[in-house]
Protein backbone atom coordinates (compact mmCIF):
# COMPACT_ATOMS: atom_id res chain seq x y z
CA UNK A 1 0.00 0.00 0.00
CA UNK A 2 3.21 2.48 -0.39
CA UNK A 3 6.61 2.97 -1.24
CA UNK A 4 8.50 0.82 0.55
CA UNK A 5 12.36 0.22 0.32
CA UNK A 6 13.53 -2.86 0.09
CA UNK A 7 14.62 -3.90 3.59
CA UNK A 8 11.08 -2.88 4.77
CA UNK A 9 9.72 -5.06 2.28
CA UNK A 10 11.77 -8.07 3.22
CA UNK A 11 11.03 -7.45 6.78
CA UNK A 12 6.99 -6.84 6.41
CA UNK A 13 6.65 -8.45 3.13
CA UNK A 14 5.60 -5.21 1.53
CA UNK A 15 2.91 -4.90 3.95
CA UNK A 16 3.83 -2.34 6.84
CA UNK A 17 0.98 -0.03 6.48
CA UNK A 18 -1.70 -2.69 6.41
CA UNK A 19 -2.13 -2.28 10.43
CA UNK A 20 -4.51 -1.20 12.80
CA UNK A 21 -5.50 -3.19 13.50
CA UNK A 22 -26.20 -23.16 -0.41
CA UNK A 23 -30.31 -23.02 0.33
CA UNK A 24 -32.61 -24.62 2.60
CA UNK A 25 -34.71 -27.09 -0.01
CA UNK A 26 -38.46 -27.76 0.09
CA UNK A 27 -37.28 -31.38 0.65
CA UNK A 28 -36.22 -30.18 4.34
CA UNK A 29 -32.00 -30.18 4.34
CA UNK A 30 -29.96 -27.70 5.01
CA UNK A 31 -26.40 -28.00 3.56
CA UNK A 32 -23.21 -27.91 4.90
CA UNK A 33 -21.93 -24.23 4.03
CA UNK A 34 -18.22 -25.38 4.47
CA UNK A 35 -15.54 -28.15 5.00
CA UNK A 36 -14.37 -29.29 8.21
CA UNK A 37 -10.75 -29.48 7.04
CA UNK A 38 -8.67 -26.53 9.13
CA UNK A 39 -8.72 -23.49 7.47
CA UNK A 40 -5.39 -22.60 5.24
CA UNK A 41 -2.10 -21.07 6.21
CA UNK A 42 -2.75 -21.42 10.19
CA UNK A 43 0.80 -19.94 11.48
CA UNK A 44 3.03 -21.24 14.43
CA UNK A 45 2.71 -17.46 15.26
CA UNK A 46 -1.34 -17.09 15.16
CA UNK A 47 -1.99 -20.07 17.21
CA UNK A 48 0.32 -18.62 19.61
CA UNK A 49 -1.36 -15.61 20.00
CA UNK A 50 -4.49 -17.02 20.49
CA UNK A 51 -2.74 -19.28 23.06
CA UNK A 52 -2.27 -16.02 25.04
CA UNK A 53 -5.22 -13.85 24.95
CA UNK A 54 -7.16 -17.05 24.95
CA UNK A 55 -5.57 -19.61 26.52
CA UNK A 56 -5.99 -21.80 24.23
CA UNK A 57 -3.14 -24.81 22.74
CA UNK A 58 -2.13 -24.76 19.48
CA UNK A 59 -4.21 -28.21 18.62
CA UNK A 60 -7.11 -26.46 20.54
CA UNK A 61 -6.77 -23.64 18.88
CA UNK A 62 -6.86 -25.56 15.32
CA UNK A 63 -9.79 -27.24 16.51
CA UNK A 64 -11.95 -24.86 17.17
CA UNK A 65 -10.56 -22.41 14.18
CA UNK A 66 -12.08 -25.15 12.26
CA UNK A 67 -15.62 -25.31 14.05
CA UNK A 68 -15.97 -21.93 13.57
CA UNK A 69 -15.39 -22.24 10.13
CA UNK A 70 -17.81 -24.55 9.82
CA UNK A 71 -20.57 -22.22 11.94
CA UNK A 72 -19.64 -19.51 9.47
CA UNK A 73 -20.73 -21.37 6.69
CA UNK A 74 -24.17 -22.53 8.37
CA UNK A 75 -25.38 -18.82 9.67
CA UNK A 76 -26.96 -17.40 7.15
CA UNK A 77 -28.35 -20.69 5.68
CA UNK A 78 -29.63 -21.56 9.35
CA UNK A 79 -31.40 -18.30 9.72
CA UNK A 80 -33.47 -18.81 6.47
CA UNK A 81 -34.12 -22.58 7.10
CA UNK A 82 -35.59 -21.03 10.60
CA UNK A 83 -37.63 -18.35 8.62
CA UNK A 84 -39.81 -15.83 11.07
CA UNK A 85 -39.13 -17.93 13.89
CA UNK A 86 -35.12 -17.37 13.69
CA UNK A 87 -34.00 -15.62 17.33
CA UNK A 88 -30.18 -15.65 16.68
CA UNK A 89 -27.23 -17.89 16.49
CA UNK A 90 -24.12 -17.75 18.25
CA UNK A 91 -21.00 -20.01 18.33
CA UNK A 92 -20.46 -21.94 21.70
CA UNK A 93 -16.87 -22.84 22.27
CA UNK A 94 -17.52 -25.35 24.77
CA UNK A 95 -19.86 -27.70 22.46
CA UNK A 96 -18.13 -26.58 18.77
CA UNK A 97 -20.92 -25.82 17.49
CA UNK A 98 -23.53 -23.07 16.12
CA UNK A 99 -26.33 -22.72 18.52
CA UNK A 100 -29.30 -21.68 16.70
CA UNK A 101 -32.80 -19.72 18.63
CA UNK A 102 -35.93 -20.25 18.08
CA UNK A 103 -39.08 -19.10 18.86
CA UNK A 104 -42.24 -22.07 20.02
CA UNK A 105 -44.01 -21.75 16.57
CA UNK A 106 -40.70 -22.70 15.02
CA UNK A 107 -42.11 -26.95 13.37
CA UNK A 108 -40.54 -30.15 14.49
CA UNK A 109 -39.15 -30.51 10.88
CA UNK A 110 -37.29 -26.90 11.06
CA UNK A 111 -35.54 -27.85 14.30
CA UNK A 112 -34.63 -31.74 13.27
CA UNK A 113 -33.44 -29.79 9.89
CA UNK A 114 -31.47 -27.49 11.76
CA UNK A 115 -30.02 -30.25 14.16
CA UNK A 116 -29.43 -32.73 11.20
CA UNK A 117 -27.33 -29.80 10.01
CA UNK A 118 -25.55 -29.66 12.87
CA UNK A 119 -26.16 -27.09 14.74
CA UNK A 120 -27.93 -26.85 18.58
CA UNK A 121 -31.01 -25.67 18.70
CA UNK A 122 -32.57 -23.73 21.83
CA UNK A 123 -36.34 -22.11 21.94
CA UNK A 124 -37.04 -18.77 23.61
CA UNK A 125 -39.73 -16.80 23.86
CA UNK A 126 -38.59 -13.58 21.53
CA UNK A 127 -37.86 -13.74 17.76
CA UNK A 128 -34.75 -12.07 16.53
CA UNK A 129 -37.48 -9.46 14.40
CA UNK A 130 -39.04 -8.66 17.94
CA UNK A 131 -36.14 -8.07 19.41
CA UNK A 132 -34.66 -5.71 16.59
CA UNK A 133 -37.43 -3.81 16.84
CA UNK A 134 -37.11 -3.32 20.62
CA UNK A 135 -33.58 -2.17 20.34
CA UNK A 136 -34.72 0.36 17.16
CA UNK A 137 -36.83 1.84 19.46
CA UNK A 138 -34.05 2.45 22.27
CA UNK A 139 -31.98 3.60 19.88
CA UNK A 140 -34.56 6.47 19.19
CA UNK A 141 -34.02 7.29 23.20
CA UNK A 142 -31.07 10.08 24.26
CA UNK A 143 -28.47 8.07 26.40
CA UNK A 144 -26.29 9.65 29.39
CA UNK A 145 -22.71 9.26 29.44
CA UNK A 146 -23.38 6.57 32.18
CA UNK A 147 -24.97 4.70 29.14
CA UNK A 148 -22.04 2.68 27.48
CA UNK A 149 -24.43 0.74 25.01
CA UNK A 150 -26.95 -1.47 24.13
CA UNK A 151 -27.34 -4.58 21.45
CA UNK A 152 -29.16 -7.60 21.48
CA UNK A 153 -27.53 -10.62 22.85
CA UNK A 154 -29.59 -14.00 21.53
CA UNK A 155 -28.34 -15.92 23.98
CA UNK A 156 -29.84 -13.79 26.94
CA UNK A 157 -33.31 -13.11 24.46
CA UNK A 158 -33.15 -9.66 25.43
CA UNK A 159 -31.65 -6.52 24.36
CA UNK A 160 -28.49 -5.81 26.79
CA UNK A 161 -27.91 -1.82 28.57
CA UNK A 162 -24.97 -1.75 29.51
CA UNK A 163 -23.92 0.96 32.16
CA UNK A 164 -20.66 2.15 33.59
CA UNK A 165 -19.91 0.61 36.33
CA UNK A 166 -20.67 3.19 39.53
CA UNK A 167 -23.82 4.94 37.46
CA UNK A 168 -26.40 2.61 38.04
CA UNK A 169 -27.85 4.51 40.43
CA UNK A 170 -27.45 8.05 38.70
CA UNK A 171 -30.78 9.39 38.16
CA UNK A 172 -30.40 10.20 34.23
CA UNK A 173 -29.08 6.29 33.86
CA UNK A 174 -32.23 5.13 35.96
CA UNK A 175 -34.53 7.12 33.70
CA UNK A 176 -33.11 5.75 30.60
CA UNK A 177 -33.01 2.19 32.12
CA UNK A 178 -36.43 2.61 32.71
CA UNK A 179 -37.79 4.10 29.32
CA UNK A 180 -35.36 1.12 27.49
CA UNK A 181 -37.98 -1.24 29.23
CA UNK A 182 -40.89 0.10 27.97
CA UNK A 183 -39.17 -1.00 24.63
CA UNK A 184 -38.76 -4.49 25.36
CA UNK A 185 -37.13 -7.18 27.27
CA UNK A 186 -34.15 -5.68 28.68
CA UNK A 187 -31.13 -6.73 30.73
CA UNK A 188 -28.94 -4.57 32.56
CA UNK A 189 -25.45 -5.30 32.85
CA UNK A 190 -22.39 -3.73 34.32
CA UNK A 191 -18.90 -2.65 32.20
CA UNK A 192 -15.46 -1.12 33.83
CA UNK A 193 -15.69 1.68 31.70
CA UNK A 194 -17.27 4.23 29.07
CA UNK A 195 -16.36 3.60 26.14
CA UNK A 196 -13.86 6.18 23.91
CA UNK A 197 -12.08 6.09 20.25
CA UNK A 198 -8.38 5.15 19.97
CA UNK A 199 -6.99 7.94 17.49
CA UNK A 200 -3.67 9.48 19.20
CA UNK A 201 -1.25 12.63 18.65
CA UNK A 202 1.69 11.85 16.41
CA UNK A 203 4.11 9.30 17.61
CA UNK A 204 6.61 6.89 16.60
CA UNK A 205 5.93 3.57 15.04
CA UNK A 206 4.20 2.11 11.40
CA UNK A 207 1.10 4.71 11.32
CA UNK A 208 -0.78 6.82 8.91
CA UNK A 209 -1.35 10.56 9.58
CA UNK A 210 -3.92 12.88 9.65
CA UNK A 211 -2.82 16.23 10.72
CA UNK A 212 -1.37 15.46 14.38
CA UNK A 213 -3.94 12.63 14.28
CA UNK A 214 -2.38 8.82 14.12
CA UNK A 215 -4.38 6.19 13.34
CA UNK A 216 -4.01 2.81 11.66
CA UNK A 217 -5.82 1.08 8.08
CA UNK A 218 -7.94 -1.64 8.32
CA UNK A 219 -8.02 -3.74 5.08
CA UNK A 220 -7.12 -3.10 1.11
CA UNK A 221 -9.95 -2.00 -1.44
CA UNK A 222 -8.93 -1.73 -5.09
CA UNK A 223 -7.98 1.88 -5.23
CA UNK A 224 -7.42 3.21 -1.47
CA UNK A 225 -8.03 1.35 2.03
CA UNK A 226 -11.18 1.42 4.87
CA UNK A 227 -10.54 2.59 8.12
CA UNK A 228 -12.37 4.59 11.07
CA UNK A 229 -14.35 7.36 10.20
CA UNK A 230 -13.36 9.44 13.40
CA UNK A 231 -9.87 9.63 12.28
CA UNK A 232 -10.19 11.82 9.04
CA UNK A 233 -12.99 13.82 7.55
CA UNK A 234 -13.65 13.81 3.80
CA UNK A 235 -10.80 15.61 1.35
CA UNK A 236 -8.47 15.45 4.50
CA UNK A 237 -4.91 14.82 3.23
CA UNK A 238 -3.10 11.39 4.56
CA UNK A 239 0.47 10.54 4.92
CA UNK A 240 2.08 7.19 5.82
CA UNK A 241 4.77 6.01 8.45
CA UNK A 242 7.57 7.69 6.41
CA UNK A 243 5.08 10.96 6.58
CA UNK A 244 5.15 10.79 2.45
CA UNK A 245 2.05 11.62 0.77
CA UNK A 246 -0.87 8.71 0.51
CA UNK A 247 -3.80 10.22 -0.82
CA UNK A 248 -6.92 11.74 0.57
CA UNK A 249 -10.24 10.76 2.41
CA UNK A 250 -12.75 10.18 -0.29
CA UNK A 251 -15.51 9.31 2.27
CA UNK A 252 -15.94 9.66 6.20
CA UNK A 253 -18.95 8.91 8.81
CA UNK A 254 -18.55 9.82 12.06
CA UNK A 255 -20.67 9.52 14.42
CA UNK A 256 -23.93 7.53 13.69
CA UNK A 257 -21.36 5.53 11.83
CA UNK A 258 -17.79 5.02 12.19
CA UNK A 259 -16.43 4.13 8.92
CA UNK A 260 -14.11 5.96 6.12
CA UNK A 261 -12.23 5.23 3.01
CA UNK A 262 -9.14 6.44 1.43
CA UNK A 263 -7.61 6.80 -1.56
CA UNK A 264 -4.00 6.18 -2.57
CA UNK A 265 -1.65 7.19 -5.08
CA UNK A 266 1.81 8.57 -5.52
CA UNK A 267 3.34 5.39 -5.85
CA UNK A 268 1.70 3.75 -3.18
CA UNK A 269 -0.07 0.29 -3.82
CA UNK A 270 -2.87 -2.11 -1.76
CA UNK A 271 -1.87 -5.52 -0.78
CA UNK A 272 -4.45 -8.52 0.52
CA UNK A 273 -2.75 -8.67 3.85
CA UNK A 274 -2.99 -7.73 7.21
CA UNK A 275 0.13 -6.71 9.23
CA UNK A 276 1.27 -9.69 11.80
CA UNK A 277 4.18 -7.52 13.33
CA UNK A 278 6.29 -10.20 14.14
CA UNK A 279 3.89 -12.23 16.15
CA UNK A 280 2.41 -14.07 13.54
CA UNK A 281 3.52 -13.76 9.51
CA UNK A 282 1.10 -10.89 7.96
CA UNK A 283 -1.98 -12.43 7.30
CA UNK A 284 -3.74 -13.28 3.73
CA UNK A 285 -7.29 -11.52 3.03
CA UNK A 286 -9.38 -13.88 0.92
CA UNK A 287 -13.13 -12.20 1.82
CA UNK A 288 -15.19 -10.88 4.02
CA UNK A 289 -17.73 -13.82 5.58
CA UNK A 290 -18.75 -12.59 9.00
CA UNK A 291 -17.92 -14.66 11.88
CA UNK A 292 -20.85 -15.81 14.54
CA UNK A 293 -21.06 -14.37 18.04
CA UNK A 294 -18.82 -16.29 19.99
CA UNK A 295 -15.92 -16.76 17.49
CA UNK A 296 -12.36 -15.94 18.23
CA UNK A 297 -11.29 -12.66 16.33
CA UNK A 298 -7.84 -11.02 16.18
CA UNK A 299 -6.87 -7.22 15.77
CA UNK A 300 -3.74 -5.70 14.14
CA UNK A 301 -2.76 -2.26 15.45
CA UNK A 302 -0.07 0.20 15.09
CA UNK A 303 0.04 0.85 18.58
CA UNK A 304 -0.56 -2.18 20.05
CA UNK A 305 -0.24 -4.66 17.15
CA UNK A 306 -1.08 -8.21 17.37
CA UNK A 307 -3.93 -9.33 19.90
CA UNK A 308 -7.26 -11.79 19.77
CA UNK A 309 -10.06 -12.31 21.67
CA UNK A 310 -14.01 -13.63 20.98
CA UNK A 311 -16.90 -11.91 19.52
CA UNK A 312 -19.41 -10.89 21.93
CA UNK A 313 -22.16 -8.81 20.62
CA UNK A 314 -23.75 -7.61 17.08
CA UNK A 315 -25.51 -4.58 15.75
CA UNK A 316 -24.26 -2.51 19.19
CA UNK A 317 -25.06 0.65 19.64
CA UNK A 318 -21.91 2.54 21.32
CA UNK A 319 -22.36 5.72 23.25
CA UNK A 320 -19.48 8.02 22.72
CA UNK A 321 -19.29 11.34 23.49
CA UNK A 322 -19.26 12.84 20.62
CA UNK A 323 -22.51 10.54 19.62
CA UNK A 324 -24.20 7.26 19.22
CA UNK A 325 -22.66 5.10 16.35
CA UNK A 326 -25.05 2.13 15.52
CA UNK A 327 -24.28 -1.86 13.86
CA UNK A 328 -21.44 -1.95 15.59
CA UNK A 329 -19.82 -5.43 16.75
CA UNK A 330 -18.16 -5.92 20.18
CA UNK A 331 -15.57 -7.97 21.00
CA UNK A 332 -13.32 -9.16 23.82
CA UNK A 333 -9.82 -7.95 22.44
CA UNK A 334 -8.16 -5.05 23.71
CA UNK A 335 -6.83 -1.63 22.17
CA UNK A 336 -5.20 1.49 23.05
CA UNK A 337 -5.12 4.57 21.11
CA UNK A 338 -3.44 4.82 17.56
CA UNK A 339 -5.19 1.48 16.93
CA UNK A 340 -8.29 2.94 15.46
CA UNK A 341 -9.01 1.92 12.29
CA UNK A 342 -7.18 -1.44 11.87
CA UNK A 343 -7.81 -4.46 11.20
CA UNK A 344 -10.61 -7.19 12.62
CA UNK A 345 -9.96 -10.20 10.62
CA UNK A 346 -11.41 -13.64 11.74
CA UNK A 347 -9.09 -16.69 10.13
CA UNK A 348 -8.43 -15.24 6.78
CA UNK A 349 -11.97 -13.37 6.89
CA UNK A 350 -12.32 -9.48 7.17
CA UNK A 351 -14.44 -8.28 10.19
CA UNK A 352 -14.00 -5.00 10.34
CA UNK A 353 -12.18 -1.47 11.40
CA UNK A 354 -11.13 -0.57 14.88
CA UNK A 355 -13.63 1.93 16.55
CA UNK A 356 -13.36 2.12 20.42
CA UNK A 357 -13.40 0.92 23.40
CA UNK A 358 -12.29 0.88 27.13
CA UNK A 359 -9.34 -0.54 28.79
CA UNK A 360 -5.98 -1.28 27.43
CA UNK A 361 -3.93 -4.22 26.83
CA UNK A 362 -2.34 -4.15 30.14
CA UNK A 363 -5.34 -4.67 32.00
CA UNK A 364 -7.48 -6.19 29.54
CA UNK A 365 -10.95 -4.30 28.27
CA UNK A 366 -13.26 -4.34 25.08
CA UNK A 367 -13.34 -3.04 21.58
CA UNK A 368 -16.00 -2.59 18.58
CA UNK A 369 -14.73 -2.42 15.44
CA UNK A 370 -17.16 -1.10 12.16
CA UNK A 371 -18.08 -3.91 10.38
CA UNK A 372 -16.36 -4.25 7.10
CA UNK A 373 -18.76 -5.45 4.39
CA UNK A 374 -21.44 -1.98 5.49
CA UNK A 375 -18.47 0.06 4.03
CA UNK A 376 -17.53 -1.93 1.32
CA UNK A 377 -21.43 -1.46 0.94
CA UNK A 378 -21.87 2.11 1.62
CA UNK A 379 -19.01 3.31 -0.78
CA UNK A 380 -19.63 0.56 -3.62
CA UNK A 381 -16.03 -0.63 -2.88
CA UNK A 382 -14.47 -3.79 -3.72
CA UNK A 383 -12.47 -5.64 -1.10
CA UNK A 384 -8.79 -6.82 -2.05
CA UNK A 385 -8.90 -10.48 -1.64
CA UNK A 386 -5.60 -12.71 -2.34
Amino acid sequence: MRRIPLRRTIRHFGLATLMVVGSWTAAGTLPAAADDSPPAGLSPGLLTAMERDLGLSPAEATTRLTAERRATGLEPTARRAAGSAYAGSWFDADSGKLTVAVTPDAGKETVRTLRDAGTDVRTVEHSARQLDAAKARVDRLSAPSGVSSWHVDPAANSVVVNVVEGERADNDVRRFVARAREAGPVTVRTVAAAPRTFAAGTVGGDPYYTGNVRCSIGFSVHGGFVTAGHCGRAGAGVSGWDRTYIGTFQGSSFPGDDYAWVSVGSGWWTVPVVLGWGTVPDQLVRGSAEAPIGASVCRSGSTTRWHCGTVLAKNETVNYSQGAVYQMTKTSVCAEPGDSGGSFISGDQAQGVTSGGWGNCSTGGQTWHQPVNEILNRYGLRLHTA
